[in-house]
């Protein structure tokens, strides 16, 4: 099964991270975000489906996190964001 995710926008409050290490970032959370639909998945989105808002929940980043472990974060909110947005 393939599973297409599009993310249009992604609003990092708080999150200080220099310009030349975002996109060290989004590959991070790109990696972590299909690891983790490839592990387990989001039941709810089998059938397909648009979410226009989503909030993921708060994470806490160690300060001088490296931008790999810090997506490794960041797609985890936002696996379980979808998690609750499915039910």
């Amino acid at each position: 099964m393939n599973i297409t995710i599009h993310i249009e926008r992604l609003i990092l409050d708080g999150i200080d991270i220099n310009h030349a290490d975002r996109p060290a970032l989004q590959a991070a959370i790109e990696t972590e975000l299909a690891r983790l639909m490839a592990d387990g998945g989001i039941e709810g989105l089998r059938s397909g489906g648009a979410t226009p808002v989503l909030r993921a929940p708060a994470i806490d980043l160690v300060r001088g996190s490296t931008p790999a472990r810090m997506g490794e974060q960041i797609a985890g909110a936002v696996h379980g964001g979808l998690g609750k947005q499915s039910r």
